[in-house]
């Protein structure tokens, strides 16, 4: 017996509250705006520049007691915070482990080194057996390159989507396109904003790969509504974009539900080094699935459409409209 989700037809009204969902998202857009401007990231080393230990003790040091040990140094903002991961606790039910940041020590490469051999020696003469299982440094000049070219691979796959689904479609395609993904990327950097997770590289691929997702269910809807434009020339807009999203509703939920349930998966068993990652992704299927219905199609609706695609038009498209993918 095959599994569904959704039935082969369903008659849902997506568009029943067309003013309301796509109002709910400029406010959410909104929000996560000035959430950003007041809250800012929660920038790890990545851009921040400074230093990162993941430390193992086989005793329950205590969050506090490091830091009472850690803070004398005069080594500036020092944060320890405990982590679960899921892989070592298997091996070792009794160990605990940390993670020490501390912040950048100038832009000199050897006095990073200082700090990290002076946090060693001071962790090792207060606390017994401690295995220090990672230790990364970035420099402030490292830092900086990282957040600029973060921001250009963003940027760059926005403008890539416009001119691709330009070519592909037609100009108002295009446009509610990039709007669900300026939507999808605006959330998710939102929503990390007001809990204060941790922003880093691995957030920035994250960002990326919903992009990528966000794109695939618009185009896929799109397609089946540029297939519904050329068999059904007079009917409304609104009933025909209905229509399309129905008759893809059930590949939609089935892609959403076994990513995510791949994703949880990695969430809860893969660990606090990729928990940052997968909470980006989570977040960024479920906004992205929205976004290409209520976002895309809602602009499409309201900027209007070439109707009858069995002619050509002189003014609309590109020579590339009419290529399958």
């Amino acid at each position: 017996m095959r599994l569904k989700l959704v039935k082969d037809e369903t008659h849902i009204k997506f568009f029943k509250y067309a003013k309301v969902t796509f109002g709910a998202s400029v406010v959410a857009v909104i929000a996560s705006i000035i959430i950003f401007l007041s809250n800012g990231l929660n920038y790890g080393i990545d851009f921040r520049g400074g230093t990162m230990m993941r430390i193992e003790s086989p005793v329950d040091s205590g969050v506090g007691a490091l830091r009472d040990v850690l803070s004398p140094l005069g080594l500036g903002d020092i944060n320890v915070t405990e982590v679960f991961d899921p892989s070592t606790a298997v091996t070792a039910t009794s160990s605990h482990e940390y993670m020490v940041r501390v912040e950048q020590q100038g832009d000199d490469e050897a006095q990073q080194n200082a700090a990290v051999l002076l946090i060693k020696q001071t962790l090792d003469a207060n606390f017994d057996g401690l295995i220090y299982l990672q230790t990364d440094a970035v420099s402030g000049k490292v830092s900086g390159e990282l957040i600029q070219s973060g921001i250009i691979a963003v940027l760059i796959s926005v403008v890539a989507v416009l001119f691709y689904v330009w070519l592909r479609f037609e100009w108002q395609f295009s446009v509610g396109a990039v709007a669900a993904l300026v939507h999808d990327v605006i959330l998710t950097i939102g929503v990390f904003s007001l809990i204060g997770l941790e922003f880093n590289l691995s957030i920035i691929a994250a960002l990326l790969t919903i992009v990528g997702y966000s794109l695939n269910d618009t185009v896929v809807v799109f397609d089946r509504v540029r297939e519904n434009l050329r068999k059904f020339k007079t009917m409304d807009l609104k009933e025909l974009l209905d229509l399309a999203i129905n008759e893809t509703l059930s590949r939609t939920v089935m892609t959403a539900v076994t990513t995510l349930l791949a994703l949880f998966a990695l969430y809860f068993l893969g660990g606090d080094v990729v928990r940052g990652f997968t909470f980006a992704m989570i977040w960024g299927i479920v906004v992205g699935t929205y976004s290409s219905v209520f976002v895309a199609s809602n602009i499409v609706l309201w900027l209007d459409v070439k109707r009858d695609w069995s002619k050509p038009d002189p003014n609309a498209g590109t020579q590339f409209a009419d290529i399958d993918a």
